[in-house]
């Protein structure tokens, strides 16, 4: 599913988002280790990483090629900032279902790239056929919450023993999702 779109951030500068592509697998390792170190707010930690950058080629190449998932990359001030992806969760009875997920580089934070990448997977989500878009998020992070329910999302479930932090013990995640028909 190809995608591209030109926004303008807050603070006047241009960001592109686009495919993730075969060729970005080091730029966007790169962003994930990089994002993975920044947060405790993502699901696995830097030193977790299972995969290298040609298993990430591999990965983004089969996403550009899918009708039904994608994974796109957002670029700011000449490289990769932040990626969103849109994973079909199963078949036959949850292929209606797509799960949601979103990192970004700190610096870049509250400048509307988090809102664009939803928007952005909302619009793939829906051109791929889903009915719901799905995400977990861990109930401290307020922003996010509050970003996910400006665009419609409603929360469905809490999980007060979703995560195990290396800093804070027990992390809780808030079930959210977004019905798109």
């Amino acid at each position: 599913m190809e995608y591209t779109r030109n926004i303008i951030l807050k603070n006047g500068k241009k960001c592109l988002i686009r495919n993730a592509v075969g060729d970005d697998a080091q730029d966007v390792l790169h962003i994930f280790l990089l994002t993975h170190e920044q947060t405790d707010f993502l699901s696995s930690y830097q030193d977790e990483r299972t995969f290298d950058a040609t298993f990430e080629k591999q990965f983004l190449t089969e996403r550009a090629n899918s009708d039904k998932e994608v994974y796109l990359c957002a670029i700011a001030d000449g490289h990769i900032v932040g990626t969103a992806g849109v994973k079909q969760k199963g078949q036959s009875k949850i292929r209606h279902r797509a799960d949601f997920g979103i990192a970004i580089e700190k610096d870049f934070w509250r400048l509307g790239i988090g809102r664009e990448l939803a928007m952005s997977c909302i619009d793939c989500a829906k051109n791929a056929g889903y009915s719901q878009l799905e995400l977990e998020v861990v109930s401290d992070n307020s922003n996010a919450i509050a970003l996910y329910k400006s665009i419609g999302f409603v929360e469905f479930g809490r999980n007060p023993r979703g995560f195990i932090s290396r800093c804070e013990g027990w992390q809780e995640l808030v079930s959210m999702r977004l019905e798109l028909n």
